[in-house]
């Protein structure tokens, strides 16, 4: 066709073009909103997903066992295991006993059985992660018992009496791996520009630096939780976080903001339950235990408790897992940053999301801009390493309730008087006369454990305990007043008012579930504020947060319900508490944000989560931690989640209504602070301005040019 048959172009009236700047405005408008929920949901769902799925109900598989014996004693014992337990253990059948106890050392067995004529020592590694030892024992004990065997145990690595749960480890690799993930998307949507490679790799190298020094310093002279190894903890923590922090610069690459949900789903709703050290990795899915040899959740984690625990043997395998992942990043990277050169060499670094962390205008200073971006990875990390290892790295029991019941009020005190001499400042002992109060109070909560003493008509002890409220204070009362009970020889029985269910056998399933609640509260303030401003207004974010509410607490009980079949039933009531939970945190959350913005990150999930998780007993009893935990555990939302969840569970709602009153109290109040807030400070419906806005292309090869600000 010749230029005079070409049509003119079509020149679009006012009217005309208003309605398609309308027609895009709304489609924007239904585009932020869309993502104000589907985030939240992404990152909420597929983390609870994780943890409910793989943790609520640990069971052994192939776990390796090293076994020393007869033919005729292997083959009995193995026939044994797999009538009680198919596929629970896998056996490796060794000629000595100093090569079982080398395999347990190393880490290559979880465990290892030693057949004599009339005995069977069955040997662990605490220091290999208590939970594993504990399986291991647990499980071939009855066995070994079953065949008239003496059972011997004996633990091959002990734990130092500074880490005596074996949680420091656990927890410097939750601290590294969040700080090797959290910055550079943060810094993608505010100041892309420091993303260059060559700006990149030195800040964090810089950040790697101060990472490792502060979690040496929290982990070993403030907490003492760490003694020694100072340069081998500082390395391993350096490298883990410069390799994460590679990673996460490439992914940054190929999926900008949403770098941060891939690493969520690699590094800790994957990684976790690979990492092998809250649970043993073979009490997961098989999946993961090839993800245990890949990932760097357990190659941090497997790192530091060989360095910890057993001088050092067995880390450069993990070590080589970080090295290989960061420098294979790293090269990936630079050939990425070169193909879009080439593509497009007048290329520039992405505009800018998000104006600024603390909720106001850009600041013009470079100076405030990076020291925000500095402080909020700072003050996670920071939280997380000094708050809950303080919390939980020496749990002991520290004036726990128990009642100790007598024939008279006199005798069970005189029973009391002695144990408080000789156990002093464990328990808060109480005397009574009556079995049934005190398996009352036992049920109830109001005592953790009763004791009732032998009598003349029924000589044997009995130790009353409630599973269900809080396994770890129940599997430590039984420990210690068994041995009581040995020492006046007296035999002692077990008592179990209310028995975990066996899809809960970790009672964690309040924990995670509550966990789920908080976190959707949180988000859906913090990424509605970002993502669809005009949703700040109370008149329009009241009924958006009342909807979510009910949406997300109904999708978690589908979560924990038929997907992963950690609960069974209780659809309705779980539904109105977690829709109440999730609006009191998300009303909070709007409070603190709607002073400081995205900064709101440090202190809500502070307080809401890295507080609130000790606080709430769900994975460690509130008696066995510092006492100021006693007291949040009556005020804070995320205890007030998981008692609620372990009522309605377990003890049929007896005490949800008081949990309902917190969570309605931080609600109330929360939304009359906002009120008055906006009546103060109406809120913003649009992102502030970028004015400040770095354009400049990228660096040729071997250039590193200066910033140019317009």
């Amino acid at each position: 066709m010749d230029d005079s048959q070409e049509q003119p172009p079509v020149e679009l009236t006012e009217e005309e073009i208003a309605a398609a700047a309308a027609k895009r405005a709304k489609a924007e408008t239904i585009g932020r909103y869309v993502a104000m929920f589907m985030m939240p949901l992404i990152m909420v769902g597929m983390m609870i997903t994780g943890y409910l799925g793989t943790m609520h109900a640990p069971t052994p598989h192939n776990m390796p066992i090293a076994v020393v014996g007869t033919s005729t004693q292997i083959d009995e014992f193995a026939a044994a295991l797999e009538a009680s337990s198919p596929d629970a253990f896998a056996l490796r059948t060794v000629d000595s006993v100093d090569e079982a106890r080398q395999l347990v050392i190393d880490r290559k067995v979880s465990g290892a059985v030693d057949f004599a004529d009339t005995s069977a020592t069955v040997m662990t590694a605490s220091a290999a992660g208590s939970s594993q030892a504990s399986v291991v024992k647990g499980m071939i004990a009855p066995q070994v018992l079953a065949a008239g065997l003496t059972l011997e145990t004996e633990d091959l690595a002990t734990l130092p009496s500074t880490d005596a749960a074996g949680l420091g480890a656990m927890f410097l690799a939750t601290a590294l791996v969040m700080a090797g993930y959290l910055p550079f998307s943060m810094i993608l949507s505010n100041s892309p520009e420091l993303l260059r490679f060559r700006r990149a790799i030195p800040l964090l190298a810089g950040w790697a630096a101060l990472v490792a020094g502060l979690v040496w310093a929290v982990t070993g002279p403030i907490l003492g939780v760490v003694q020694g190894h100072s340069w081998q903890v500082l390395g391993i923590a350096w490298l883990g976080v410069f390799a994460i922090g590679s990673v996460q610069l490439l992914l940054t690459r190929f999926l900008g903001p949403m770098a941060t949900i891939a690493a969520m789903l690699f590094l800790t709703v994957l990684g976790m339950p690979a990492s092998n050290m809250s649970m043993s990795v073979y009490t997961m899915p098989s999946f993961f235990t090839f993800l245990h040899s890949i990932l760097p959740t357990p190659a941090i984690g497997e790192a530091m408790r060989s360095v910890l625990y057993f001088d050092g043997s067995g880390a450069w395998s993990h070590l080589m897992v970080l090295v290989i992942g960061g420098v294979a990043a790293l090269v990936l990277t630079l050939l990425v940053d070169a193909g879009r050169k080439r593509r497009n060499p007048e290329a520039t670094d992405p505009k800018p999301t998000v104006p600024s962390l603390h909720g106001g205008p850009r600041p013009k200073s470079r100076f405030w801009r990076y020291g925000a971006l500095l402080l909020f990875p700072l003050g996670m990390v920071t939280m997380m390493i000094s708050v809950m290892l303080g919390a939980m790295s020496a749990p002991m029991p520290q004036n726990m309730p128990i009642a100790v019941v007598g024939s008279t009020v006199a005798q069970a005190q005189q029973a009391v008087d002695g144990l408080d001499q000789n156990m002093p400042g464990l328990f808060d002992l109480r005397a009574s006369d009556s079995a049934e109060e005190a398996r009352t109070q036992v049920q109830d909560r109001t005592v953790t454990a009763a004791f009732i003493l032998p009598t003349a008509e029924n000589p044997v002890a009995t130790v009353v305990t409630n599973q269900a409220g809080g396994s770890s204070a129940q599997q430590v009362v039984v420990g210690i007043f068994t041995q009581v009970a040995a020492a006046q020889k007296v035999e002692v029985t077990v008592d179990e008012i209310a028995p975990l269910h066996s899809n809960d056998t970790m009672g964690s399933v309040g924990m995670y579930l509550a966990m789920g609640w908080i976190l959707a509260g949180f988000m859906i303030i913090i990424v509605g504020a970002n993502a669809a401003p005009k949703s700040r207004p109370l008149p329009k974010l009241i009924p958006i947060v009342a909807a979510w509410s009910v949406f997300i607490s109904a999708v978690l009980w589908l979560i924990a319900g038929p997907i992963t079949g950690s609960v069974d039933g209780h659809f309705w009531p779980l539904l109105g508490v977690g829709a109440v939970a999730v609006f009191a945190v998300a009303m909070f959350s709007a409070v603190v944000e709607r002073l400081i913005g995205m900064l709101s990150i440090i202190p809500v999930i502070g307080l809401m989560m890295l507080i609130g998780v000790p606080a709430s007993g769900g994975g460690l009893s509130v008696y066995m931690e510092p006492e100021i935990f006693r007291v949040l555990h009556d005020i804070l939302p995320m205890p007030a989640a998981v008692e609620s969840v372990r009522s309605i569970l377990y003890f049929g709602g007896d005490i949800v209504g008081a949990q309902l009153l917190t969570l309605g109290i931080w609600a109330a109040g929360s939304l009359v602070l906002l009120m008055i807030i906006d009546k103060i400070k109406p809120p913003r419906t649009e992102m502030h301005p970028i004015e400040d806005h770095v354009v400049e292309p990228a660096p040729e090869p071997g250039a590193d040019k200066e910033l140019i600000t317009v």
